[in-house]
């Protein structure tokens, strides 16, 4: 700073014309006048200082603070005094304020006092009335005890109480801060980011029964092991991961500038050794494991809400595997069932917008090769994913229920199609469609009225339609499914048992539901297979031929007939001849193909 001055000029000089001439009116009274005694009394620390920034004069209040002598302080520079030429932008605006430019100047700064201790004051410089030198008045408020307040109440609010642990609003903000920091590159540091997310197993269950003391005194020991497993994975870093406590029984485990998931993965195996040692608690010893999805990725490009998502997925991966583990983040698995949750979301509204079709594969009789039905399969004509088999949706569709409106659109366009296929082949024998069920239409809706509604809104004769229903899904049942399906054949509707042979196989119990039909699961035809179909060089397995020759014969007893599926050989069409199965059907005879290509077949060898 450049300039010259006169030197110190006494506070009372300053501020005396402005008293002198309001009173000059109705007072020739002399010496200092009573603002002085005012100045040097004032609880508040004050300076005046002139407009070179020097002290002209400075009360006992400011001296006390400073801890020197109101004398030593005349003279000195007001900004050296409170440090505001620390920062480029409070020392602009003291200058201003100096030069009048400026109404005042208000900020904290920190002060270091001679004994050693820090303080915090709140500084301000604001002109003198009256004064036409320009001189400003510095006062300084200790808030050391009010910063110290806030700090307090701060660490309150950001900690849980419970276990002292940085809490859910806290970690979100460090995780914001790491993942906003710019030029990682310049900075030195690797500009990736880690996630432990880890839930207590069983937690709950030590909480209802031992009660929220001792499930409160296991959170905190959970605590103290998880910071002992930070403080050890951040040795001879620059920082240990960021312990916290989410809610609950979640906690996780924070780790800035991370080197790769092999430094998660310790991690992650040191606190799941660490909570499998019991915890000795108000005399009680408890066992605990955890859960822990792990995710490690680059900061640039991620979100506090990504990152917070792919963690929870991955700590739902871990739990439904098995929990007791860790699971990395898998973008694949990830992807897959974010298209799942796609496909959820969209499937009633498809429904309403048409977006279904249907495809038929035929069953050809075996004895003479000739069509004898066809079994309807539905198709999903994605806008996003395209042509979609039943196995990517009919199994959400049974979760949210959606099943029974797509259920009834399945069983009115199959049965109209085949009614179709009857008028316009009159002099064909007509051919029977079969609809796969689900259990949930059973339970969820009036199967036996829709039904009955279809096929008189159809004209389809009731022997002419065939309902499949899997095998795990018909063996033992009773109540309202036995009630329904007895309700169907008496009607003179087939009931067919999809995929025999791979659920309960509870053939005693088989004679007393009124099924019609057993269709035997692709397993057992794929062992009929030969190495070509020209050599015999591979014989087939006796006992594959055994076991479906006995069920075929058993359900020949029981007046049921048997259709073979994934019938996709000569040979395997051959040998199913021989030992008496009815109906095969598979790629051998058609893929499931539209309704026009079906008319095509119809009264064709195939």
């Amino acid at each position: 700073m450049s300039g010259t001055s006169e030197g110190p000029t006494p506070a009372a000089d300053l501020i005396g014309p402005a008293v002198t001439e309001s009173n000059s009116q109705s007072s020739h009274r002399t010496g200092p006048p009573p603002y002085s005694s005012a100045f040097s009394a004032a609880p508040l620390a004050m300076a005046v200082v002139d407009r070179e920034g020097l002290v002209t004069g400075a009360n006992p209040a400011l001296a006390e603070l400073l801890g020197t002598a109101p004398e030593e302080l005349a003279g000195s520079l007001a900004a050296d005094l409170v440090d505001l030429a620390s920062d480029a932008r409070t020392w602009h605006a003291y200058r201003e304020v100096l030069r009048g430019r400026q109404a005042r100047l208000r900020c904290t700064r920190r002060l270091k006092h001679p004994d050693g201790h820090s303080l915090w004051a709140q500084v301000t410089v604001a002109p003198l009335p009256g004064e036409e030198r320009g001189g400003v008045l510095l006062s300084i408020v200790d808030i050391s005890a009010h910063r110290e307040l806030q700090a307090r109440l701060w660490h309150l609010q950001m900690h849980d109480p419970v276990t002292r642990l940085p809490n859910r609003t806290l970690f979100f903000e460090r995780l914001s801060a790491a993942l906003e920091a710019e030029s990682y590159e310049e900075s030195g540091t690797t500009g990736r980011i880690g996630l432990c997310y880890l839930d207590l197993d069983g937690f709950k269950a030590i909480n209802d029964t031992l009660g929220h003391r001792v499930g409160d005194e296991l959170l905190a020991a959970v605590a103290e092991r998880l910071t002992c497993c930070a403080e050890e994975a951040g040795y001879g870093r620059s920082s240990p991961p960021l312990v916290a406590r989410l809610g609950g029984d979640e906690f996780a485990l924070l780790v800035e500038d991370s080197t790769g998931t092999e430094q998660l993965a310790e991690l992650a195996e040191s606190v799941l050794g660490a909570l499998r040692a019991p915890f000795d608690l108000s005399g009680r010893r408890l066992s605990l494991s955890a859960s822990i999805g792990v995710v490690e990725r680059h900061a640039a490009g991620t979100t506090p809400t990504a990152l917070m998502q792919a963690a929870d997925t991955t700590l739902y991966w871990a739990k439904s595997d098995g929990k007791d583990r860790w699971t990395l983040f898998d973008p694949e698995r990830n992807a897959h069932l974010m298209t799942r949750q796609a496909l959820a979301s969209t499937l009633r509204p498809a429904i309403e917008r048409g977006e279904f079709a249907l495809e038929y594969q035929p069953l050809v009789s075996m004895e003479d090769g000739r069509l004898r039905g066809v079994e309807a399969l539905i198709r999903w004509n994605h806008p996003q994913f395209g042509v979609l088999a039943p196995n990517r949706f009919i199994g959400l569709a049974e979760e949210d229920g959606s099943i029974v409106p797509l259920g009834r659109w399945i069983l009115a366009t199959a049965c109209r199609q085949a009614r179709d296929w009857q008028a316009a082949h009159p002099d064909e024998p007509p051919i029977f469609v079969s609809v796969n069920v689900a259990v949930r239409q059973i339970w969820d809706s009036d199967l036996v009225a829709d039904v009955a509604r279809v096929l008189d809104e159809t004209g389809l004769a009731p022997h002419l339609l065939q309902l499949e229903l899997t095998e795990s899904a018909v063996m033992g049942s009773a109540g309202r499914p036995l009630q329904v399906l007895q309700a169907l054949s008496d009607m003179g509707v087939r009931i067919a048992i999809d995929d025999f042979g791979t659920g309960y196989s509870n053939l005693a119990y088989l004679s007393r539901l009124p099924v019609s039909v057993l269709k035997l699961d692709g397993s057992f035809v794929r062992g009929f297979q030969y190495e070509s179909e020209d050599s015999a060089s591979m014989p087939p397995n006796p006992a594959d031929e055994v076991v479906v020759e006995a069920m075929i014969q058993l359900a020949h007893r029981l007046g049921l007939t048997v259709t073979a599926e994934c019938v996709e050989t000569l040979s395997q069409a051959s040998r199913l001849r021989r030992i008496g199965c009815d109906t095969g059907q598979g790629w051998l005879y058609s893929r499931p193909v539209p309704p026009d290509r079906i008319s095509e077949l119809l009264g064709v060898r195939v």
